[in-house]
């Protein structure tokens, strides 16, 4: 996994930085030694290093405590979230109406907290010459329903006579929704004849072996994995293409695929003591996020996050809305608004 790839002594040089801004946000380090506490955690596989870090972190200062984090897409996350399975749910896409139902049936009320920003990444194997860069309606050429782009030069006059060997995210992933949203128009309109997986190292393995390979997933996997991939800059129409970087997202120039990524905490689980300090940690660390290859919000954005957490604020303010493309200051308007 990606975040377990970080270099072994990310404790050294993170614990000094976690002491002092949880000290300054007046999160206490508690240690719940006395039984063993398990927290259940899962769901998108982009949110999945950020959280993994942040367990891991969390774990070394209460021992007593456990937490796991499994990957079954944002989708299958959001199941087991409203069947009463987990505690906290990773989301690269705001819940869906459907799944607000289902959680309302089961009777789960929920808290919804941004934590990043991510700037899903178009990839190329490195050995790719001849595409640098994509426009959003080559991407949409490629990828919508019923495409029979098969080879390179279908996709632009002047690339390789060569075959187009596509790799994605799986239906279950909220990155497949938010993909096909930004780039086809409609979330889940996609072709079908692709390999398609909800854990994003698949991809990144297909892609790195396939010279004629073009994939899509979070930034975290490509940035762990620079060596084996090539970034496609991204060419929104506006005549100029833009590469995904932290920069970028945060002046909100590499659209439409910057986008927020989320976690849910259930309203029961967040009533223990061991489910609200790890989530209070949580937002009192956004050093992680960086030290696994996302975009951390403002300073700001954890401050609204932390307040929502402490009123005990259920619901959502970003479900049915426009979130492709939004920015950053965009989405602390929103949180604002609750």
């Amino acid at each position: 996994m990606v975040a377990n790839s970080v270099k072994l002594n990310r404790f050294v040089k993170v614990l000094g930085a976690i002491a002092a801004t949880v000290a300054a946000v007046g999160v206490p380090i508690a240690v719940f030694s006395q039984t063993n506490r398990l927290i259940k955690i899962d769901g998108s596989s982009t949110v999945f290093p950020i959280t993994e870090a942040m367990a891991e972190e969390f774990m070394k200062i209460n021992r007593g405590i456990n937490i796991t984090v499994g990957i079954s897409g944002t989708g299958g996350g959001f199941s087991k979230f409203c069947a009463g399975e987990t505690d906290i749910s990773n989301a690269s896409r705001p819940i869906k109406q459907s799944e607000i139902d289902k959680c309302k049936a089961a009777g789960i009320n929920y808290i919804e907290l941004p934590v990043a920003f991510d700037a899903l990444t178009v990839v190329v194997n490195p050995r790719n010459t001849w595409s640098p860069s994509l426009t959003t309606a080559e991407l949409k050429k490629i990828w919508e329903p019923g495409s029979t782009v098969n080879s390179w030069n279908q996709v632009r006059t002047g690339f390789p006579n060569r075959p187009l060997v596509l790799y994605g995210a799986g239906t279950d992933s909220g990155t497949f929704d938010y993909f096909t949203e930004a780039i086809n128009g409609k979330s889940g309109d996609s072709r079908s004849d692709y390999t398609a997986s909800e854990d994003d190292n698949v991809l990144v393995q297909g892609v790195s072996q396939d010279e004629n390979a073009l994939g899509y997933f979070g930034y975290a996997y490509y940035e762990e994995n620079q060596r084996r991939l090539k970034a496609v800059a991204i060419d929104n129409g506006s005549g100029t293409a833009v590469a995904p970087s932290r920069a970028a997202v945060e002046n909100n120039t590499y659209t439409p695929l910057s986008r927020p990524i989320f976690i849910y905490v259930t309203e029961t689980a967040a009533q223990r003591p061991e489910v609200r300090q790890f989530v209070s940690f949580y937002l009192s660390s956004p050093q992680l996020v960086d030290e696994v290859g996302y975009i951390r919000l403002p300073q700001e954005g954890y401050t609204l996050a932390r307040e929502v957490l402490e009123r005990n604020q259920l619901g959502t303010r970003f479900a049915n809305r426009e979130t492709v493309g939004v920015s950053i200051q965009e989405l602390l308007r929103l949180e604002a608004q609750r």
